[in-house]
């Protein structure tokens, strides 16, 4: 059994700033689950380009207001609070934060943690 609580990641190096969102890494690849859980606040104002080449990602919005554009088709998905959004096709992205979200972030294959997106838009995948 693990307990994680989000005040024990807050100011530790799983408390991971990207510029336009901060993400609080609260299971990750070295705790064995296959997958990985974010709490991430993205920044009202922003728009930050993300393409997961190597990850699959279902989003879970919990508060705030804003969009995704899917890249292949320019199609726009209003996203709130109680809204879901899975990029199943490891769909390439504009996320835009029209005031600050939370989102809890669900990774697979597992982040390990402390990784921030490339000039792509990439996470890197951990060879191991």
């Amino acid at each position: 059994m693990k307990v994680v609580k989000l005040q024990d990641i807050l100011g530790t190096e799983h408390d991971v700033d990207g510029g336009n969102w901060v993400s609080r890494r609260l299971i990750n690849k070295d705790v064995g689950m296959g997958y990985s859980v974010n709490d991430t606040i993205i920044k009202a104002g922003t728009e930050t380009h993300i393409w997961y080449k190597n990850h699959l990602e279902t989003v879970y919005c919990i508060e705030g207001e804003g969009e995704v554009v899917t890249l292949s088709d320019n199609k726009v998905w209003p996203i709130t609070k109680d809204t879901l959004y899975a990029l199943d096709k490891n769909d390439e992205h504009l996320l835009r934060a029209k005031t600050d979200m939370r989102m809890v972030c669900v990774f697979n294959p597992p982040l390990t943690g402390n990784e921030v997106h490339d000039e792509n838009g990439v996470y890197p995948v951990d060879e191991d």
